[in-house]
């Protein structure tokens, strides 16, 4: 059933909870190459079936451990890696996801030379965008509308946007799952505010598949 004030609901939704991933997992989020990658690897922690408070716990620890670059990630070793997302509770996925980020620091210097801006030059609008980006090990599907959802702070003509997960929330909340739509209810930079708080309403919880 539609809201018959869809204005007052988005309003609601971004005064309970308007933060956005990049916020909670203390990302620093701007246009440039360090935040940037940042915003990569948590998408790439939440990718995985865990808890996105736990990706996001997990990748401040990484942070304060000095990989905040891809250079620097390059540089640790697989057991700083380790211990790091361990110290946030990653401990499901740790050992893995330790190899695979590694992996992804290389695929960044490789495919974009160390600089995540690079993908947009390159792609043509939010879908080519999360195509892309998949070239990162362990982030797929999921992560990859993640980093979209994400990044349209920043990259504003990528916004309008919702991923899947955001967009069934918007309908289950009696908006519209049309991301142009459900714009005209927002007050300008705060779609990824929203689109944050919707996925949030997902059922389990924050990115709990």
């Amino acid at each position: 059933m539609a809201d018959p004030d869809p204005s007052r609901t988005c309003r609601e939704l971004l005064e309970r909870d308007g933060r956005t991933y990049a916020e909670e997992g203390e990302v620093g989020l701007r246009d440039e190459p360090a935040p940037l990658y940042r915003l990569l690897v948590l998408a790439t922690l939440a990718s995985t079936r865990i808890r996105a408070e736990v990706a996001a716990a997990a990748a401040r620890e990484l942070w304060a451990a000095g990989f905040t670059t891809p250079q620097r990630m390059r540089d640790s070793t697989w057991q700083q890696r380790v211990d790091a997302l361990g110290r946030g509770g990653y401990r499901r996925y740790d050992e893995s996801t330790a190899t695979a980020l590694a992996e992804g620091a290389e695929v960044v210097r490789d495919r974009w030379d160390d600089d995540v801006r690079t993908v947009r030059e390159r792609c043509a609008g939010s879908e080519e965008v999360a195509e892309e980006v998949q070239a990162v090990p362990r982030l797929g599907p999921v992560g990859a509308g993640i980093f979209v959802r994400e990044v349209q702070a920043v990259w504003r003509d990528l916004e309008p946007y919702l991923d899947g997960r955001a967009a069934d929330a918007a309908a289950a909340a009696g908006l519209s799952r049309q991301p142009d739509r459900l714009a005209a209810h927002v007050p300008d930079g705060s779609f990824a505010a929203l689109a944050a708080t919707l996925a949030r309403l997902g059922p389990g919880g924050v990115e709990d598949r």
